[in-house]
């Protein structure tokens, strides 16, 4: 008796460390993954849809094509800051918390905005949303990482995966939908519903941390004011360097070049700091720095196969979002289906997902060298071979890059990775818009030149030729349109040659048979 009297009692865990237990996969889980889902594909999908529906935009709120382009320009720059840092508020705050706040911020700024009074009360809600709507990617490939079991694995990444391959597709269609039919407050309002029953899903699917307020004792503040204004200043150089003539403007110089020296700034303190946002070291592991690299130029090609073909269709044509949205939608819906597919091929062992990745490669190569033989006659018929190709041809290109990449990865890398390819690919979708609007300027001004020189001895060249001015203008679009072609062609082609040379292979956790 005496000895049991005097055995302690067992120490329990406080609930604050009990919270901190991992949660079993199950259900929950797995809704709480699919609500995450759902609000980055919202997210993705209020970019697409109000770039889509700019022209619709700016004349139900009374404003120009200048103003429209910084409500582009400031929305980019924030959601691509946010990516960068979300991950490390997350930890802090805790995934489920934190996911929560950003779902609930981006609906309610997208109720908002269409009652904006003026363009500076409008300009701050969409820099405000942006912030909002780029702190959701990275929580999704976070949850991915964390909580599902290395058997499905592959099947997380492959939801990440529709958030560069489903959702921008599904863009222009949605837009048409709500311009041609609905109204434009819809290009807002579209996320609201969606968005709730995403918060309804995370509240009841993520387990909730416990918060970790002591990370704000080695918090990078030098990393934030460094790289905050660094990221923001190189995005809204790059959306307005076309528009406002690159480096012959003033402001751009600016902004790129302060930009890039506090980006240099920003590395070279993050290399030290002791709780960094983004984890330089890793980049020595060789996957990761390929996948890096590569998922940038895959991004580049995806995001010209949705711009050329667009904008062909619109200034060669006369196409509305309407009549543009069934050769998006070729390639959006299909991906329900091609995804899982990819994600089971790469889950096999015997399947080398860097053969995946040069089909892939080679597939999108093939479809924009297709597209070079574009003519002016080319209608929306004509373009379906090649969005055929986009299929299979853009998972194949993004579920090896991510396996490439987590392949090996420890849990406690799991935020930094997040922040490595989440920023990567916001920069990636910007780079693409202003690479494409630069190259567009100069072929169009080199074909334009070419065919009027060419014509300066010809009869055809009397002023009194009824609409010469813009056949010539008509044909240097659809010259220019191939010339990008055969660019992101050879893009897709050269991403191929690296894949001998530089990825080692991997395995895919407790593959199937």
């Amino acid at each position: 008796m005496s000895s049991l009297i005097a055995t302690p009692l067992p120490v329990l865990p406080p609930p604050a460390a009990a919270a901190a237990a991992p949660a079993a996969f199950g259900t929950r889980i797995l809704v709480g993954l699919l609500g995450v889902l759902l609000a980055v594909l919202c997210a993705g999908l209020n970019e697409m849809v109000t770039k889509a529906s700019l022209a619709d935009i700016r004349g139900g709120m009374f404003i120009g094509a200048d103003e429209g382009a910084w409500l582009i320009a400031v929305y980019s720059a924030a959601s691509v800051s946010a990516m960068a840092f979300s991950p490390w508020l997350a930890a802090t705050f805790s995934l489920r918390r934190f996911t929560l706040c950003a779902i609930g911020v981006f609906a309610l700024l997208g109720l908002l905005q269409p009652y904006a009074p003026n363009l500076s009360s409008l300009l701050l809600l969409r820099t405000l949303q942006g912030l909002a709507s780029g702190a959701l990617p990275p929580m999704l490939m976070s949850v991915a990482l964390r909580f599902l079991p290395p058997g499905i694995k592959v099947y997380g990444l492959a939801g990440y995966a529709l958030t560069a391959t489903f959702g921008p597709n599904l863009g222009t269609p949605l837009a048409g939908l709500w311009t041609e039919y609905v109204g434009w407050q819809w290009a807002f309002w579209q996320i609201i519903l969606p968005s709730l029953l995403a918060m309804a899903c995370v509240s009841w699917g993520l387990p909730q941390d416990p918060l970790r307020l002591e990370r704000f004792k080695q918090f990078d503040w030098r990393g934030l004011l460094l790289g905050l204004p660094a990221i923001c200043t190189l995005v809204i150089g790059l959306t307005l360097g076309d528009r406002m003539g690159w480096f012959d403007s003033t402001l751009i110089c600016w902004l790129l070049g302060g930009g890039l020296v506090l980006l240099v700034l920003f590395l070279c303190n993050e290399w030290s700091e002791p709780l960094p946002f983004f984890k330089l070291q890793m980049l020595k592991v060789r996957n990761l720095t390929h996948a890096l690299v590569t998922l940038f130029g895959v991004l580049i090609v995806l995001t010209a196969v949705i711009i050329i073909p667009s904008s062909y269709l619109a200034q060669i044509q006369g196409y509305r979002p309407a009549q543009t949205g069934p050769l998006m939608l070729l390639v959006a819906l299909p991906q329900l289906l091609a995804l899982p597919l990819v994600a089971a091929l790469c889950n096999i062992r015997a399947v080398d997902c860097r053969w995946v990745l040069a089909t892939g490669l080679g597939m999108l190569s093939l479809s924009c060298a297709l597209g070079t033989q574009l003519t002016s006659v080319w209608i929306r018929d004509n373009f379906y071979l090649l969005q055929l190709l986009h299929i299979f041809g853009q998972p194949m290109s993004v579920i090896p890059l991510l396996m490439l990449a987590t392949g090996g990865m420890t849990p406690q890398d799991g935020p930094f990775a997040s922040a490595w390819f989440n920023t990567v690919k916001g920069l990636a979708s910007v780079v693409a818009a202003g690479l494409i609007e630069a190259l567009t300027t100069v072929r169009r001004h080199f074909h334009s030149n070419a065919l009027v020189d060419s014509l300066g001895n010809s009869p055809l060249a009397d002023s009194s030729a009824p609409g010469l001015a813009r056949r010539i203008h008509e044909q240097a679009l659809v010259l220019t349109s191939a010339d990008l072609y055969l660019c992101m062609a050879l893009l897709a082609a050269a991403l191929i040659v690296l894949i001998p040379f530089v990825p080692t292979r991997i395995y895919p956790p407790r593959a199937v048979a």
